[in-house]
């Protein structure tokens, strides 16, 4: 340090005689070309550097900028997702209830179709056992009737001879002749 302080000292002695000579001290050397250097890069420099600065400085505001408008998009961008998303949920709810109630409509549609159809089936068995009743009683009917008729037959039959045959068989066409002549 002492070298330092006395290379400046020094320079204020300096002859001025003319002669010009080289200064071996390294350390005063060095630090005045380093001071000359840096004047000079801070004097030429200072514009550049000043103008690296402020386009440094132009493009992290930029950045800044793009990115705040970005975020704003962002923000816009997730809000109409939200709305769109609470809108899809309103209309999945609606079907849901939608779909409920007409799962439940066609529940009790179907329970009425199987009721009305199940009565129909009972009203059908009903008509058919009457309907089978009824033939099963004509049929009884006609038999019971065919063997009176035949046991009529039999009981004609046996106690008619043939005048007693001839004489109602007379009868008869009498009272077809006479039942013609009152129908003319």
């Amino acid at each position: 340090m002492k070298n330092v302080t006395d290379s400046f000292v020094s320079l204020g002695h300096w002859p001025s005689a003319g002669s010009f000579g080289f200064n071996t001290d390294i350390l005063a050397t060095n630090l005045i070309n380093l001071s000359v250097v840096l004047g000079v890069l801070i004097f030429f420099g200072k514009g550049v550097l000043s103008d690296l600065l402020d386009n440094r400085k132009q493009r992290i505001l930029n950045t800044i900028r793009n990115s705040e408008e970005l975020r704003e998009g962002a923000i816009d961008q997730l809000e109409k997702a939200r709305a769109r998303l609470r809108k899809v949920e309103k209309e999945a709810d609606q079907f849901r209830v939608n779909g409920y109630s007409e799962i439940e409509r066609e529940k009790l549609n179907l329970i009425d179709s199987t009721y009305k159809t199940l009565e129909q089936l009972e009203n059908y068995k009903n008509e058919t056992i009457i309907f089978e009743q009824q033939k099963a009683s004509n049929q009884v009917r006609q038999r019971v009737f065919q063997q009176a008729l035949q046991g009529a037959l039999g009981t004609l039959n046996s106690c008619l001879n043939s005048e007693l045959h001839l004489r109602t068989i007379s009868a008869n066409i009498g009272i077809l002749g006479a039942m013609k002549q009152i129908t003319d």
